[in-house]
Order: C-alpha cells, then structure tokens, then sequence
C-alpha cells in the first residue's frame, strides 16, 4: 500500500501542474532543489517563498467593491450574495487620479457591521458611565427590543431576551436602512490599512496572513491606484492542497500534528459557549477575543455539536425570518435554524456537514486536505472519546510553514501605524 501510494506521488511530481496553485507549487520546487543543504527544511522554505513575488499568486474573482455611501443592508447584501466575508470600501469623494490610500476609505467585514449594530442599539443602564446619542436614537428605532443587544456578560439565564423576532425588527429599522458604510469608519480594519505591491515577497505575505493576524492582505496596483488582489488564509491553504507530491510540501506535510506542535492550547484554553447560552454571546466572544469561530458544546459537557463561525452572522441579517418560531435563539437553536434554511437553498454549505474533527495522530498534510475540500477554517482535535481537546486555524497552519527572520519588516509598518483608536490590523 505504502509503494503504491509513493508511486501515485510520483506519478504526480511528473505531470505538468494543472491549476495556477500547482504550477506555483513547482515553482517552489524548483527554487528548493537549489537551495544549500546546510539550510534546515524551514530555512529552505523561506528562502524559496522570499524569492517568489505576492504578483505570481492567481487573481481572486474581482470586481467586488463596496460605495462609501452604500447603506448597512446594501453592504450586507453585497457581502451575501457574493459569499464573501469582507470587501474593500471606495471612498466616493476621492478624484478619479487618486493614489490608493486615497481611493479606499478601508476594509469593512460582515462580523463587523454585526457586531457595530449590536454595540449602538445597547439601550441607556446605569452599569455605562455614558450613552452615545446614535445609541439612544437605536433603542427608539428598535421599539425596546434592544435589551437583547447587550454585550455584557450573556448567560443561559438571559437567553429568553433574545427573542426570535429581534433580528426582524433590527433589519426592517430606518436606521439599518439608512444608516452608511462610512458612519462606521473608524470601528474596524479602517483606514490607512496594510496593503502589499505586486514586488513584495510570498514570505511577507505569509507572515501577514500568520503572525500578524491578518485575514486577508490586498495587493494594490500603484500604477491605477486600485487593488489588484485579495489574498486570503483560505487561498493559501488551497494553493498547498494543490501541492500534494513536490518534495518540499511533502517533507513538511506527512508530520503529525503533534510533531509541529499543533494544537497550541489546551482545552481549557479553548474560547466555548454551551448549547443553551444565547447565540449573541459566541458572537460577542468572538469578537472579544478576536477569534474567527467557536465550537457550542453540549450542556455540562466537553462534546461539541457544532461550530458557529464570524461568517455566520449573516445568518442573522439576511435571514432573520428563520428564528421567528424560537421564543429564544440559544446557540442550539441558531444551529438548527439554519441547518434547515440551508437545506432548502445551499445543500453545499460547510455548515451541513457536521462538527468536522480530527486527531492528534493525523498529519498536517490531511489536515490541509480536509480543510480545503469542506472550505471551513478551522479544525477541532478531539480524544478517543469525542471530547474537545484543541483547535487549530488555517492561522496556526501557516504560521507552522514560515517564520519571520530577526529584522525582516524594519520600517515596512511605518505609514500604517498607528491606527485610528478603535481600528485593528
């Protein structure tokens, strides 16, 4: 079995390379022949990757753009219909000559216009020390349902405030009509935000996507001023699952999880909420900890039944009609909800697959494969017994294949930072 399958890898390594991920993956493989032998396998990585400009990398569907003057639902569905979790924000008052950081007012993601709407309609309590004036004017739009909006700590004894028509009634507002993509500049991945030229390196790229936390890095074209490409943690992790059979990927990929060091914490570690808790509350840990997903465990115990994710919320926005028949959308019932809706219109929705697991004795190769082909972001390790033990991202993935050399950025942060208050990278 073992012959047959190194047979097939060969077979593999011998073919031209058929995607633009595969054809790139060569090209790692040739730069890895030529490498110093003296060089460790991670060395030779960064070598290989630092010689290789971001501009090979294959274009992402283009076009998407959101006006700075579109309204919150327009943005919301923009993001929907082209199932994409965030979208560059062109600035309508910017000259047609503009340069680029003058052109884009920033990045705005679907969590974040979320979780924005839910922070502004927290109704007036004597637990705040001040109440903006858009929150007041919310609470009054929302005709007192705003309680459910509140980002204090949510317990299973709260979730019956979160009514199954709250979300409803936030959609159908005049304020969620009206209000503008540019009223909430500022709050999240604004600008000035990083972007990468097409000379920059694979390995800058890398990084970003790793350990600068980053979700997504455009790559801007500085002779039109506009950006060229978007690339993503999930394109990265794609563009290895077409690698499968050069040397330098299977070197890496045939490790074990546990051999790199994979799951990086513990399951006490591990940010959870259980079945019963409201589903606002996953949402307002998620962004609390800045953590794309989290794992809804069963009552009292350490067994996860699903998985709710930032990309998820949209749920709440573009189809709030599902909850209706919920007194409450506890985390159970959110995940039941929109099992059901998707069943009717997207049977090819990650979400339909389950709570997707694997163990630490699997290999980071199978790791890459599983998460590629069910297009999800993140993999929860679990014991013999099905208990939670871990979890790994596509973050942790990339972040295991490259590392940063002492002194590699020097000032390439310098005009980025510092950041509005309130923004992040």
């Amino acid at each position: 079995m073992a012959s047959l399958q190194l047979r097939r890898e060969s077979e593999v390594e011998q073919e031209s390379p058929k995607s633009p991920e595969a054809k790139l993956g060569m090209k790692v493989e040739d730069l890895w022949g030529i490498q110093e032998p003296k060089l460790t396998p991670t060395e030779k990585l960064n070598a290989c990757f630092e010689s290789i400009p971001v501009s090979s990398f294959p274009l992402a569907p283009q076009g998407v753009e959101i006006r700075s003057d579109a309204s919150l639902a327009e943005a919301v569905q923009i993001l929907s219909q082209n199932k994409i979790l965030s979208v560059p924000v062109v600035n309508v008052n910017a000259p047609e000559d503009s340069t680029w950081i003058d052109r884009y007012i920033g990045i705005v993601e679907f969590a974040g216009i979320a979780v924005w709407i839910l922070q502004q309609s927290e109704p007036p309590s004597p637990r705040r020390a001040s109440v903006s004036p858009s929150g007041t004017d919310v609470a009054v739009s929302l005709n007192g349902m705003t309680s459910a909006a509140g980002l204090g700590t949510l317990g299973p004894e709260d979730a019956s405030i979160t009514s199954g028509d709250f979300f409803e009634a936030l959609t159908s507002s005049e304020f969620y009509k009206n209000t503008k993509v540019r009223d909430i500049s500022g709050t999240f991945r604004w600008a000035p935000f990083l972007a990468l030229q097409k000379s920059n390196s694979f390995l800058t790229m890398m990084l970003l996507l790793s350990k600068y936390k980053m979700k997504s890095v455009p790559v801007v074209d500085l002779g039109d001023g506009k950006i060229d490409n978007i690339i993503t943690q999930s394109a990265v992790i794609h563009m290895l699952a077409e690698c499968t059979g050069f040397h330098w990927f299977e070197s890496w990929g045939n490790k074990k999880l546990s051999e790199i060091g994979l799951p990086t914490m513990s399951p006490k570690q591990i940010i959870k909420v259980q079945e019963d808790e409201p589903v606002l509350q996953a949402f307002k840990l998620m962004r609390k900890n800045r953590i794309g997903g989290i794992p809804v465990l069963e009552s009292g115990g350490r067994k996860a039944i699903g998985n709710i994710s930032l990309r998820d919320v949209q749920f709440l926005l573009t189809a709030p009609e599902i909850y209706r028949d919920y007194r409450s959308i506890t985390a159970k019932n959110f995940l039941i909800a929109v099992k059901k809706y998707l069943e009717k219109h997207d049977k090819g929705s990650p979400m339909l697959s389950g709570t997707i697991t694997c163990k630490r004795d699997e290999t980071i190769k199978e790791l890459i494969q599983t998460l590629d082909s069910q297009e999800i972001h993140r993999m929860y390790v679990v014991d013999d017994d099905g208990n939670l033990e871990g979890v790994i991202t596509l973050r942790d993935i990339i972040l295991r294949l490259v590392h940063e050399p002492r002194g590699y950025f020097g000032d390439f942060f310098d005009g980025v930072l510092p950041l509005p208050q309130n923004s992040r990278v």
